[in-house]
């Protein structure tokens, strides 16, 4: 017998291993809900692809979670966010599917005091403006920096979240932006998932009083409302689970993946899959 629609799990999909920072906001704003995470390791970065292969991968990735029964879909990628949510939402125009970047844009606004917004992300998010966008049409007066922090993927996917090597590469960043004192922003969205894990380094360089966005949590919060108002929330007492499937490098994704989910991942958790 088919499982009732509300009782599927939530489909979480990345291109790797940094959707892991949404799928732990997830669980702690939803803990009664069961995930299936997709990340497509085989094939990140996705920051360096053109808009085209991303949206391509991103149907690809989606088609899988839905072959497998998912009731919704989060995109924890800000790359496939910026360049696949319009494909995705026509092609499956009955499935509720959040991005990233709405909720981060709208958390950022709600953050800032003075208009002046900066957005480390990866190459392919700063280069389609996304942010930018989003952010301008909720606050017309907004001044947004954008900045490729593209380093910062490859530090995180390595685990190297803290010391001298991860705080040079901040600095060369983020000084360019905060070099002006009374000119700086106050408030700097990650616009990557793979971010979060650096904040605390990303924070010691810009300073106690700006804000750090992250827009995990306004994204599990946005699908919150979405489940709800859909009729789609589990069952109150529910007991979810997790699991876990990657295009490649299971046993790495196992290794690393910790350091984003904050909790282990067992080798047996993780299953490969060929899209």
């Amino acid at each position: 017998m088919a499982a009732a629609r509300h009782e599927l799990p939530i489909g979480v999909f990345d291109s790797g291993i940094g959707g892991l920072t949404v799928l732990k906001a997830l669980l702690e704003r939803l803990p009664g809900e069961s995930y299936l995470y997709l990340g497509d390791t085989a094939r990140l970065p996705y920051g360096t692809k053109t808009a085209a292969a991303v949206e391509r991968y991103a149907l690809q990735a989606v088609a899988e979670l839905i072959r497998r029964g998912v009731k919704a879909v989060v995109v924890a990628c800000n790359t496939a966010s910026a360049a696949a949510l319009p494909a995705l939402l026509a092609a499956h125009p009955g499935l509720p599917i959040v991005g990233v970047i709405e909720p981060g844009a709208a958390a950022a606004v709600a953050a800032t005091h003075s208009g002046h917004i900066a957005v480390l992300a990866t190459e392919g998010t700063v280069r389609g403006g996304a942010y930018q966008r989003e952010i301008v049409k909720r606050r017309a007066d907004a001044r947004v920096e954008a900045v490729a922090a593209t380093l910062f993927v490859a530090l995180a996917e390595e685990g190297w979240v803290r010391g001298e090597i991860v705080a040079s590469i901040a600095r060369r960043y983020l000084a360019p932006l905060f070099a002006a004192a009374t000119d700086a922003p106050d408030t700097v969205v990650l616009g990557c998932t793979h971010f979060p894990p650096l904040a605390a380094a990303i924070s010691a360089i810009v300073g106690p009083h700006v804000q750090i966005v992250d827009s995990a949590f306004t994204s599990a919060g946005a699908l919150a409302q979405l489940l709800e108002s859909r009729g789609l929330r589990s069952a109150a007492g529910n007991a979810g689970t997790v699991r876990f499937l990657v295009t490649d490098g299971e046993q790495r994704f196992a290794r690393v993946g910790p350091t984003f989910l904050g909790r282990p991942i067992d080798d047996a958790e993780v299953e490969r899959v060929n899209l």
